[in-house]
């Protein structure tokens, strides 16, 4: 069965909002057109077989004049929500003959009868009342053009209906948002007038249309109709007996939710800046450590995400009450390692450079419950005053969100939320699925322990030089990245690898320090304590095996070392680290 919403315009110079789900809830179609033809082309497919058509436009107008029975009915419940009707007669244009409403179920053969029992059915709704009864509102959300409302504010409000919509997933009877959801929230961000607005809106209000019809099959102990087939009806979930309105006063509160989208909305670009220059630390805290790592990225949460989170309701009281400090993943970082020890590596180095307010193992999480399945470390951070760096404080008083895992951990998330939490599984295989998820973290998380195995067994058997290494041009007088890679495994047993890249930059440091050997290199550090060295480091985190040469050759040349044309963009970190290391 398919339940198909049809937010309906006026006349065809405005665009009408298609919406369809199947029997599910799942939705398989939103688009907007404009044409009478072109609405039957888009809902035929749908309605040849058992199907109810949600229709926000009145079907059935006989009275000649005022509100038909349904829309004062109506009215006594839901104006003082904001969300009454405005009255529907004859002596309209629009409903002087046969309603545009009524002649769409006409051309596609629709009963128009809300208590008819046949299988192809289309029945009157309406959004606003829906919305304030599914989502217990005290007032109708603001998210259609009238004179005074900025774009700022349609946007924010749109932002939060969607978002209200999204947690329906976990409502009775569920509404899952796949086919095209995700390009209507893009547009909603990107919009920057009100009639790019006005066509998402259109298609968003289908949305809930086609789930009224759903609701009012599926819950129909909880959907009230307004009037009768004779004199026209309206069909709606019924409005909740303890639900009071919001109170109207001289100075108008705001909405929470809608206050914290339009927060977000004006401190997103302050967000993209900090997330930017945390991005920069992390990878250099990262780089400086000497830690191998595959990627370090980051973003900054969309509008649409956070209105999404921030509109999340549990028994009709918000899930985040404080949406701009409770949702914690404003900014996000994502550091993905090779093997499961460096993930341990980077938490415990963002612990010694970070204020880390929460540390979630979510795959060990996962494996106490006996289970396989998402597996990432999850540290919520701030930074504190006293580590500003010369570029400022990087998130000021504000919490991110950093997400450490596995190249294979990552590729399992990556792929799950893609298939799984998009909505492309059909009901019918969810089971089966489901089953070969959790195999294929299983199958990932042996590999991923291989993996360490292999590199363990590499870094405790160091192979002996074997001469050039074919991938270094002959006239390079560097050290090849390749051996100084197998010498250092070998002079530091117990330190990580580094990335390729560190050993070629410290090759060009070696160069300035006239070190072209191997041979040369050994003599060089021949008879320095390391033992000493580590202990005035303090490490508290592993270094790896390029930063334990660094501290090396820094302890060995002093200033020399810090004056390096190589190293000038680090000297005062440099001199910290000298003040350090050579302090007896």
């Amino acid at each position: 069965m398919h339940f198909v919403g049809i937010d309906l315009a006026w006349g065809e110079r405005k665009p009408t909002g298609i919406a369809v789900l199947d029997d599910t809830g799942r939705l398989l179609r939103v688009a907007a057109v404009r044409t009478d033809a072109e609405i039957v082309a888009e809902v035929e497919p749908y309605v040849s077989g058992d199907c109810l058509v949600g229709i926000d436009a009145p079907l059935v107008v006989p009275n000649a004049t005022g509100n038909r029975p349904a829309e004062a009915d109506l009215n006594r419940d839901f104006a003082r929500f904001q969300a009454g009707a405005h009255p529907s007669n004859t002596g309209k244009p629009e409903f002087s003959g046969t309603p545009r409403g009524a002649a769409l179920c006409a051309r596609l053969g629709l009963d128009m009868n809300p208590r008819s029992r046949r299988k192809r059915r289309a029945i009157e709704v309406y959004p606003h009342p829906a919305i304030v009864a599914l989502f217990r509102l005290g007032r109708t959300l603001k998210y259609k053009n009238k004179p005074g409302r900025a774009v700022a504010d349609l946007r924010s409000e749109l932002l939060v209906l969607m978002g209200l919509l999204s947690g329906l997933e976990r409502a009775e009877p569920p509404l899952i948002l796949d086919a095209g959801w995700s390009e209507l929230l893009a547009a909603v961000d990107a919009a920057t007038r009100k009639g790019e607005l006005r066509v998402v809106e259109d298609q968003v209000d289908a949305v809930v249309c086609a789930y009224v019809a759903l609701f009012a099959v599926r819950r129909s102990d909880l959907t009230t109709t307004y009037g009768d087939f004779a004199t026209g009806y309206i069909v709606t979930p019924t409005l909740p007996p303890d639900l009071r309105p919001e109170i109207r006063s001289r100075t108008a509160v705001a909405d929470p939710i809608s206050a914290a989208v339009r927060a977000y909305a004006d401190l997103r670009p302050e967000l993209i800046a900090t997330g930017e220059r945390l991005l920069e630390q992390i990878t250099g805290m990262l780089d400086d450590a000497g830690i191998n790592y595959l990627t370090v990225s980051g973003r900054i949460k969309s509008v649409a995400s956070f209105a999404d989170k921030a509109a999340r309701l549990a028994d009709g009281q918000m899930i985040f009450p404080d949406p701009l400090q409770d949702i914690g993943d404003q900014i996000g970082v994502r550091v993905i390692t090779y093997v499961q020890s460096d993930v341990a590596t980077v938490a415990d180095l963002l612990h010694d450079q970070l204020v880390v307010h929460d540390d979630r193992d979510r795959g060990r999480e996962t494996a106490r419950l006996g289970q396989f399945g998402y597996a990432s470390r999850h540290l919520q951070v701030s930074t504190p005053s006293s580590r500003s760096g010369s570029g400022g404080e990087p998130i000021a008083g504000r919490i991110a969100q950093i997400q450490i895992r596995t190249v294979l951990q990552h590729a399992w998330a990556e792929f799950e939320h893609d298939i799984r939490y998009k909505g492309t599984i059909p009901a019918e295989h969810a089971s089966d699925f489901d089953r070969r998820f959790t195999l294929a973290a299983g199958l990932l998380e042996l590999a991923d322990n291989e993996f360490s195995t292999i590199r363990d067994r590499l870094r405790a058997e160091v192979p002996e030089s074997t001469g050039a290494d074919p991938h270094q041009p002959d006239d390079d007088p560097r050290l090849s990245p390749r051996e100084l890679a197998a010498f250092l495994a070998g002079q530091y047993a117990d330190a990580g690898w580094s990335r390729t890249e560190h050993y070629a930059w410290i090759s060009g440091l070696l160069l300035e320090l006239g070190i072209t050997s191997l041979a040369e290199l050994a003599d060089t550090l021949r008879g320095l304590d390391e033992g000493s060295i580590t202990a005035r480091m303090g490490y508290r985190y592993p270094p790896g095996a390029v930063r334990r040469l660094d501290d090396a050759l820094l302890f060995r040349f002093g200033d020399r070392y810090v004056g390096l044309r190589g190293n000038a963009d680090r000297v005062a970190a440099l001199q910290s680290r000298w003040k350090k290391i050579s302090t007896a």
